[in-house]
């Protein structure tokens, strides 16, 4: 990943610049800090978020103490140059206060990437009470089968007029369609991904 020159694109001429951190999965914002040089080179040489505090007057990596460092995904300076937008990845709370952002808001991940993460966990640990490893071990073809069954039974669902039940059988579609995913090595913002391609182009 390439990150800002700060010599050449970022104008520190006022000393700090103010700097937005948001979540680089969910999009939400989660803190307003401030850097001078000194921080924004840390921040990129450890690839953690670091500020300048104007309280403490020196430099403050989020997460020092707590350990809920803000780890730098990417980095996107404003029109003016003087201000940035940091995309990182949290490793806890950000909030001094417990809270998931400095405005109390819920930092909650999307429930379909809940879901992804949670069916990659029960097969990379292998949980072998779990429906989901279980079938991931009989192999591509049983995963494909189940997915083709369930896309039949939603389809037989579609033409009634009973909601639960087709919301059911789409959401065993949607599940099953998230393990197929996994085993062939994508995920699902992969494919979100492509859709984007396919709607600019």
């Amino acid at each position: 990943m390439k990150f800002l020159n700060q010599e050449t694109e970022i104008n520190f001429q006022k000393g700090l610049i103010p700097v937005i951190v948001q979540d680089s999965k969910t999009n939400k914002v989660l803190m307003l800090g401030y850097m001078n040089q000194e921080a924004y080179k840390k921040t990129i040489e450890e690839k953690k978020v670091t500020f300048y505090s104007r309280s403490k007057k020196r430099l403050w990596t989020k997460g020092e103490v707590s350990k809920n460092y803000l780890l730098i995904k990417d980095v996107l300076i404003d029109c003016d140059k003087d201000s940035l937008l940091i995309k990182a990845e949290p490793k806890g709370p950000i909030c001094h206060k417990g809270t998931d952002t400095c405005w109390k808001e819920s930092n909650r991940m999307n429930f379909l990437f809940y879901l992804e993460n949670l069916i990659s966990n029960r097969i990379n640990k292998k949980y072998k009470n779990s429906y989901v490893f279980q079938l991931f071990k009989k192999g591509i073809n049983r995963i494909s089968q189940k997915l083709g069954e369930e896309a039949v039974e939603m389809i037989i669902e579609s033409k009634d007029n009973n909601s639960v039940s087709f919301l059911n059988e789409s959401a065993d579609l949607l599940f099953h369609y998230l393990i197929l995913l996994h085993s062939k090595g994508f995920t699902i913002q992969d494919v979100i991904n492509f859709l984007e391609k396919r709607h600019i182009n």
